[in-house]
């Protein structure tokens, strides 16, 4: 093999190598291949972790439910399981603002079709959720660990606040009683 193919093999396979072990442990890990999927949707919704972001690329925010937290819908990515597209960001209040929790992709469900399969697990069942029809989905909680497991639909952990209409993100502005 001549050398520069042979470096870009090898660097690919580090690249492999290194982005596994940044994966956090899960309850019932599931095969290790598919860590190597899952890190397409690291890559790709990382950025996401400050959720203004998510807003920016037309993400919209949901009411908060619990075991879920708050769900911010694409509609642009309904319908589609591919890793770097999820239709859903699931985010918590936390004592800075929103902190994201986990992803979820979510299919139509139609009269006599079956529930896809992503990441050798089969979306779970039909269920009616705000703003789309009934529909399969499949969340991974990759930035919050679940020790229900990581494609488990809820999260023990994740509550909402008592407020649910507040913004955590907007914080009061102070009068100090300047005139500008």
């Amino acid at each position: 093999m001549a050398p520069r193919p042979l470096k870009a093999v090898l660097t690919a396979a580090a690249a492999a190598a290194f982005s596994l072990t940044a994966v956090p442990a899960q309850a019932a890990d599931p095969d290790p291949l598919v860590w190597t999927e899952l890190s397409k949707t690291y890559g790709a919704t990382g950025v996401y972790a400050y959720e203004p972001y998510a807003v920016a690329d037309g993400f919209t925010p949901t009411a908060c439910a619990p075991g879920s937290g708050y769900r911010y819908v694409n509609e642009e990515n309904v319908g589609q399981t591919d890793p770097e597209k999820p239709a859903a960001l699931l985010y918590e209040d936390g004592p800075y603002g929103r902190r994201l929790v986990a992803v979820e992709w979510v299919a139509k469900a139609e009269s006599g079709s079956a529930a896809p399969v992503m990441f050798g697990q089969t979306f779970q069942k039909p269920v009616d959720l705000p703003d789309t029809d009934s529909s399969y989905t499949l969340r991974a909680w990759l930035y919050k660990t679940n020790p229900s497991g990581l494609f488990n639909p809820t999260h023990p952990d994740v509550t909402c606040s008592a407020d649910q209409d507040s913004d955590p993100d907007l914080m009061p502005v102070l009068d100090l009683g300047l005139d500008l």
